[in-house]
């Protein structure tokens, strides 16, 4: 064997070759890196955040306002995200909620509840620790209010 066709061919000196199990550097599920988009933390926060009792809305009175005139434009459709904000590292999250809670409810409860299945749902689905949930509750939603987020406009418009 000349000397640059030793150079190319590593294994050619020892007579053994390689098992395709030693290439590549192991198990294929540790290959690569995988990176998780803060607007995906924040769908899954925001998901779990409203499936909560107790939690009425998401956002504060303004986001829901230009919310409610988003969700009436064709192809605008709900926004998930609304109240929910993500700061994503490549192995943890903290994550910051403001939510409008329903009248009569325990806020302390609500709030410990939003922070169980937020934090149950980011770190299952994402897999990455969610360090801190912040909650800010920026309203309650009275019995008697009428709801900006419904679309009823049918007692104006005759």
């Amino acid at each position: 064997m000349t000397e640059s066709s030793q150079r190319n061919n590593p294994d050619s000196g020892s007579g053994e070759r390689t098992p395709l199990s030693k290439r590549g550097g192991g198990d294929p599920g540790t290959r690569g890196r995988t990176t998780i988009a803060d607007g995906v933390v924040e769908k899954i926060a925001g998901m779990a955040a409203r499936d909560v009792v107790g939690v009425h809305a998401m956002g504060s009175g303004l986001s829901r306002t230009f919310g409610a005139v988003r969700d009436r434009v064709p192809g605008g459709g709900k926004s998930v995200t609304r109240g929910v904000k993500a700061e994503v590292g490549e192995s943890q999250t903290a994550l910051d909620l403001e939510i409008v809670v329903d009248y009569g409810v325990a806020i302390s409860d609500v709030a410990r509840d939003v922070r169980e299945n937020v934090i149950a749902a980011v770190e299952r689905m994402t897999g990455l620790e969610v360090v801190e949930v912040n909650i800010a509750v920026s309203d309650v939603k009275l019995p008697d209010e009428d709801d900006d987020d419904d679309g009823n406009d049918d007692q104006r418009l005759q």
